[in-house]
C-alpha cells in the first residue's frame, strides 16, 4: 500500500545516527535526509530550529552520501527523497544532489521552481520560461543519473497548487521529473480538491508529504495566520486524502514532516506513525 518515512529537518535535535535509529525503533520505512551545505547545524550558534540550527543534516558530500546510505542500511530504511534546497536555475548543485542521490541510492531530489512572488520582480510568464529551461536541464542529467528531480506543492512558489505544478512538469518524463504534492502547505496557499488534483497530477505524482496547518484568528479581528498544527488537529482532511490517493491508485511513499512541535521528537514519531496509520486503515480497509 503506502511506505511511510520522516523527512530529517523535523528531528534538529538528533544527530543523523540517532535520528535513523527512532526511525527504525518507532517503525519508520525510509528516511528523507535533509542535504545542505547552507546551514550547518554542528558547531552553529543559536538555539535548535526546523531550518536553522538543526543536528539531523547533511553535507553535500560524497562523504556524507556513504554516510547517508550506510546510516540507512544499518537501521534497515529506504531512502525515497532528499530535500536539498537547490535554488531554480542552479544546476551546478543540482547535479552535485544527483551524484548524492545517486551513492546514497535516493529516487528523488527536491529542487526550487521559484518564488513567487519573485524578489527581483519576475512576472509570472517570466518565471515560468526561467523554471522550464531549469527543469530541461534537470531532466538531462537525471536521464544520467537515475534519479528524478521533483518540484514541491509550496506555498511563496510558481507551484502552489497541483494545477500549476503539472503545467510546470507536462512537458517532461515523469520518471525524470516529478511532483511532490503536500496537502498541509496547500492549507496555506494553493488549496484544490485531493481527487481533482491527483487526477491533473497523473503520472507525475511522485510523492506525498504529511502535515497539517490551523488557521487562528488575531484578537480583535482581522485577517486569520496560517500555523503549523498535530497531523490530527487542522485544516487536512485526512479521510478525503487518503481516499483520494486510493481512487488514484498511488502506491508511493507518504514523508511526514511535523512542523507542530506539538510532543517531543520521541512521543512525535510513535504518535504520527499511529495516526498515520489509522487513517489509512479507515480509507483502505473501511476501519
Amino acid at each position: 500500500m503506502f511506505n511511510i518515512s520522516v523527512f530529517t529537518v523535523m528531528l534538529p535535535e538528533l544527530t543523523p545516527e540517532e535520528g535513523a535509529a527512532a526511525l527504525q525503533q518507532h517503525g519508520y520505512a525510509g528516511v528523507e535526509w535533509r542535504v545542505t551545505d547552507e546551514i550547518r547545524a554542528s558547531g552553529s550558534a543559536g538555539r535548535l530550529a526546523f531550518w536553522g540550527v538543526n543536528h539531523c543534516t547533511l553535507p553535500l558530500s560524497e562523504a556524507a552520501a556513504a554516510q547517508a546510505r550506510d546510516l540507512a542500511a544499518a537501521h534497515d530504511l529506504s531512502i525515497p527523497g532528499l530535500g536539498t534546497y537547490i535554488d531554480v536555475g542552479d544546476l551546478e548543485r543540482t547535479e552535485r544532489a544527483m551524484r548524492f542521490a545517486q551513492t546514497c541510492g535516493a529516487r528523488n531530489i527536491r529542487v526550487n521552481p521559484g518564488r513567487w512572488p519573485e524578489p527581483d520582480g519576475l512576472s509570472y510568464a517570466d518565471s515560468f520560461v526561467r523554471a522550464t529551461r531549469f527543469l530541461e536541464g534537470c531532466q538531462e542529467l537525471a536521464r544520467q543519473y537515475n534519479v528524478r528531480a521533483i518540484v514541491e506543492l509550496h506555498h511563496g512558489t510558481i507551484t502552489c497548487s497541483a494545477s500549476l505544478a503539472q503545467r510546470l512538469v507536462a512537458p517532461f518524463d515523469p520518471d525524470f521529473i516529478g511532483v511532490l504534492h503536500d496537502a498541509g502547505n496547500m492549507a496555506r496557499e494553493g488549496y484544490e480538491d485531493y481527487d481533482l488534483g491527483f487526477q491533473v497530477l497523473g503520472p507525475w505524482l511522485a510523492h506525498v508529504h504529511i502535515k497539517n496547518a490551523r488557521y487562528d484568528a488575531p484578537e480583535g479581528g482581522g485577517v486569520w495566520q496560517a500555523e503549523w498544527s498535530p497531523l490530527e488537529d487542522g485544516v487536512v482532511d485526512w479521510d478525503a486524502l487518503f481516499s483520494a490517493l486510493k481512487r488514484a491508485g498511488y502506491e508511493g511513499w507518504l514523508g511526514i514532516e511535523d512542523f507542530s512541535a506539538a510532543r517531543p521528537v520521541h512521543e512525535a514519531l510513535p504518535h504520527n506513525f499511529n495516526f498515520l496509520n489509522a487513517a489509512i486503515a479507515r480509507a483502505f480497509e473501511g476501519a
